[in-house]
């Protein structure tokens, strides 16, 4: 979840504190928000970067904080494309003027998101290669950092899901028309961030799994997407959904998004996560237990309570394993028994 927190992409106490304290809540993972492997690749003047080496301190200190809880630790790369250069949402959000620091946002068309976003210049093939290389870096510098895992996020109507949505790519060179050319930009970063980053650690992907808008991009393609990604070294398919354009119509309900992620389980032959209005422990435990996904992430639900993977444990008859600093508040604890406390995790095992 982004924070809007940054000031030149650098990591803050803000970070340190808000992320601290959901690795402390029991869960496998913690992945930090989508963090811009360029300058203009960001959403907000205030997002999160890592595209020079002066933010790894940062940010390898946060993961060593959720190491120290027994908690992996990941981190998204992204790049905003044509919805960058904007403002913090606080209080409304609005593109960036030029006295405040505005830069030109870039897309594969030069076709806005909305009314009241900047129109993006179309990337010429020296912009793309300076992307893939980008990436490439990025990754590099969150194994500096120490991370367990990095997550591309091609996505919500940024930068590698735009390239990907006929809505956003017009194109009528080799990275625009059939799925193939659409999906190409994804393929080279994906190829770059695989080369970069250690074999032996995972490689997750995040996409949208439909447009939810007609001549959008749909759920057969995403199937077919995540073939792609299999063969080139991806272990995992994280399967949201939307965010191309302001009008789509969305289905919003509990678990909604959870039928995309069974479906590219079941037919790409991929690990995927689930995401999305998951608030309940026992539908949690019944999608990873059915089949229909191999992780399920969390996002609002932990904004609203840190200790959710403890408490469901609890609801769940299972084992929680506490911060030893709160056993005292760990349900069924007694100071004379031997409780369960979190060992410090090795991201090399």
């Amino acid at each position: 979840m982004c924070q809007y927190s940054s000031e030149d992409g650098f990591a803050n106490d803000w970070h340190l504190v808000h992320l601290g304290a959901r690795a402390q809540g029991g869960p496998g993972l913690v992945t930090l928000e989508a963090s811009a492997v360029l300058p203009e690749g960001r959403i907000s003047s205030a997002d999160l970067g890592i595209w020079k080496d002066a933010h790894i301190p940062a940010l390898k200190r946060i993961a060593e904080f959720i190491h120290s809880q027994g908690v992996r630790a990941g981190i998204q790369l992204a790049h905003a494309g044509r919805k960058a250069n904007r403002t913090a949402p606080f209080g409304g959000e609005r593109a960036l003027k030029p006295e405040e620091g505005a830069w030109q946002p870039v897309g594969p068309s030069a076709i806005a998101f909305g009314p009241d976003y900047d129109q993006p210049q179309e990337l010429d093939r020296a912009g793309i290669a300076a992307i893939v290389e980008a990436f490439g870096h990025a990754a590099q510098r969150a194994d500096r950092a120490g991370f367990d895992f990095v997550e591309i996020h091609a996505a919500h109507g940024y930068l590698l899901h735009e390239f990907l949505s006929p809505l956003a790519n017009q194109r009528t060179d080799e990275y625009g028309g059939p799925l193939e050319n659409r999906a190409r930009l994804l393929v080279e970063v994906v190829d770059a961030v695989r080369a970069a980053w250690p074999a032996h650690l995972p490689l997750f992907v995040r996409i949208s799994a439909t447009d939810w808008a007609e001549g959008g991009f749909t759920p057969d393609e995403a199937v077919e997407v995540a073939k792609l990604l299999k063969a080139r070294g991806v272990d995992l398919v994280d399967c949201s959904s939307g965010g191309q354009v302001p009008n789509a119509r969305i289905p919003v309900g509990p678990g909604f998004q959870v039928p995309f992620a069974a479906r590219v389980r079941r037919e790409a032959g991929i690990a995927t996560a689930a995401v999305g209005m998951i608030t309940d422990p026992e539908q949690a435990e019944a999608i990873v237990a059915n089949g229909e996904a191999d992780l399920v992430y969390l996002a609002r639900e932990t904004l609203r309570d840190p200790y959710w993977p403890v408490h469901a444990a609890a609801a769940l008859g299972e084992t929680a394993s506490w911060p030893k600093q709160y056993l005292r508040a760990a349900p069924h604890h007694s100071p004379s028994r031997e409780a369960v406390v979190r060992p410090e995790s090795d991201r090399r095992d």
